[in-house]
């Protein structure tokens, strides 16, 4: 026992997973920025939910970055590199537009009645800024999820993935609770660009990390760069096989995206404020969940990737069924002490299967992608993942106004479930793979 611990200390020690901290930190900043410090700030001022749930659109350059992500596996921006010269280009484009953001005012935000009104929406200063975040957002995922593929052998994709999934929830601590804890106590313009200064580490890491050896394989002209990790993909899978994973990747996190669409206003709305959701939510949301990506990427070492998708997918969907119960109650007039350690309780255990099926399910998608084509095919699977919290999840404040709190969840539980019948075809529970 004591060898095995020593020998997992010294994995999680190494060079390669450490330099997956800062990607994972560089990467869920400025998405939990989107997330949840955009949300609290426009719900403070008196933005309307529905205005709120239908910006979960600008998101859409996660869903769609597959379609320049090619240019990425082409072209190199300086003598960086590919992937560095695209790290540095989007860190600091992130830092000053997440900068910025604060500084618009939020007058004219109104819920959309018609196309026009929907168009003033969509070209509000606010929501501008925000698509340029997310855009820059998305392509610096690009990079960083190639940078990461391409520096980890195929017995270290389990924990580095799972690594950069811990430390990409551990930056939601600055927007999801540094930055709400100061904006009570400072102006909010001051807030955006504090939570800027936190790019700076992925700067770092861009300047003085070393560039991963380029591929022999690696596209010669843009046109193979977008043809080829399309033909390379259905190849070794043929038409049927990559269809499922297609699928499955599209459906496996459906549930439990949607659940936590708008966790931010259902908190607020159950009474807490958000001081209590800094101090509480978030951290009972995310070191669980951390926790669980940490024993995620270890337990895979020894269950695989494949078995790992079917345990830590049932956890997953068991643990929403938290939120169903806790909303049932209803709004508190008063939060005593009891409310706060229900609710951490019934964030814990969700985040905590949330942090288990998502090692799983980050570590299954690197694994399919191949090592010449990294940039487009990571992007392009991500993207599938994404297309839920983008699209379905611009209708979520419709759907809690139809159907409340309650049978909302219950759906979001529902949701869940097509994926895990795609399982027997995608990762069979006996299938001799590496881990």
């Amino acid at each position: 026992m004591t060898f095995r611990a020593s020998g997992w200390l010294a994995a999680l020690l190494s060079r390669k997973i450490l330099i997956c901290v800062f990607t994972g930190f560089s990467s869920g900043l400025p998405f939990f920025l989107l997330c949840n410090l955009l949300q609290a700030w426009l719900k403070t001022e008196g933005v309307s939910l529905k205005t709120i749930g239908l910006l979960a659109l600008i998101q859409l350059p996660y869903t769609w970055k597959f379609l320049w992500s090619p240019l990425l596996d082409r072209f190199a921006l300086s003598g960086l590199g590919r992937r560095r010269s695209w790290m540095l280009f989007t860190q600091t484009g992130l830092f000053f537009a997440i900068g910025i953001l604060g500084n618009q005012p939020v007058s004219g935000m109104v819920p959309p009645e018609g196309w026009k009104s929907l168009i003033t929406l969509a070209t509000h200063p606010v929501s501008l800024l925000a698509i340029v975040i997310a855009f820059l957002s998305a392509t610096q995922d690009i990079a960083l999820d190639a940078f990461r593929r391409e520096i980890l052998g195929e017995n270290e994709l389990a924990l580095g993935n799972s690594v950069h999934v811990n430390a990409y929830r551990i930056a939601g601590l600055i927007p999801g609770s540094l930055s709400l804890i100061l904006a009570d106590r400072m102006p909010w313009s001051q807030v955006f660009w504090i939570t800027a200064l936190f790019m700076l580490p992925g700067l770092l890491l861009t300047l003085c990390a070393a560039e991963p050896p380029l591929s022999q394989s690696r596209p010669r002209t843009l046109r193979e760069a977008v043809v080829l990790p399309f033909i390379e993909f259905i190849g070794r899978r043929g038409w049927k096989s990559a269809a499922l994973v297609l699928s499955f990747i599209f459906l496996y996190k459906l549930g439990d995206s949607l659940c936590t669409a708008l966790a931010t206003s259902f908190y607020l709305e159950m009474g807490f404020s958000k001081t209590d959701i800094a101090l509480v939510a978030k951290h009972a949301g995310l070191w669980p969940a951390v926790a669980g990506g940490i024993l995620g990427g270890l337990w895979m070492t020894r269950l695989g990737i494949n078995r790992a998708l079917w345990l830590f997918g049932l956890v997953q969907i068991v643990s929403i069924l938290g939120f169903a119960w806790f909303s049932r109650s209803g709004p508190r007039a008063v939060i005593e002490a009891e409310h706060y350690l229900t609710l951490a309780a019934v964030i814990g255990i969700e985040a905590l299967g949330v942090g288990l099926g998502t090692a799983a399910f980050v570590a299954f998608i690197s694994r399919a992608t191949h090592p010449a084509y990294t940039a487009t095919q990571f992007a392009l699977f991500s993207s599938l993942a994404a297309v839920p919290r983008t699209f379905i999840n611009a209708a979520a404040g419709g759907l809690v106004e139809i159907l409340g709190w309650f049978n909302f969840f219950l759906l979001c539980t529902l949701l869940a479930l097509p994926g895990m019948l795609l399982l027997p075809s995608v990762a069979p529970w006996n299938e001799k793979k590496a881990p």
